[in-house]
Parts: structure tokens; C-alpha cells; sequence
């Protein structure tokens, strides 16, 4: 993009100042959103009790414990 080229361009219509600023509001909050910069999100770890394989008919050793 150079200095001369416009931000935005319309393809069809004719949309007036308050659509353009509209347009302009949600682009440029997309933009804020998307910020490459920040760290990714990482879930934490879930414990074993809440671990749902653990209902689904699991055989355990002979001799254990079972509930």
C-alpha cells in the first residue's frame, strides 16, 4: 500500500459517511482483536476426578478397590 492508495475501497454501493465510519469502527476493532503479540491463552490442567473416562467401564486389576 502506498501513500496515495485509499483505506477503503467500495465495490458496490453507495454507502454514505456514517455507514463508512461504521465500517471503519468494526474493521479496526477486528484489527485490535487479532493482535499477534499477546501470548496464547493455555487452558489449565483438570484433575483426574474430573476425568469422564474414568466412568465408561474401566477394569481395574483383580484385588482392587472399586466403588
Amino acid at each position: 500500500m502506498t501513500a496515495g492508495e485509499p483505506l477503503v475501497r467500495v465495490l458496490r454501493g453507495e454507502p454514505d459517511e456514517f455507514e463508512l465510519a461504521a465500517v471503519t469502527v468494526v474493521v479496526a476493532a477486528l484489527l485490535a482483536a487479532a493482535d499477534t503479540t499477546a501470548a496464547p491463552v493455555v487452558p489449565a490442567p483438570r484433575g483426574g476426578w474430573a476425568d469422564q473416562a474414568r466412568t465408561l467401564g474401566v477394569q481395574h486389576a483383580p484385588g482392587a478397590w472399586n466403588s
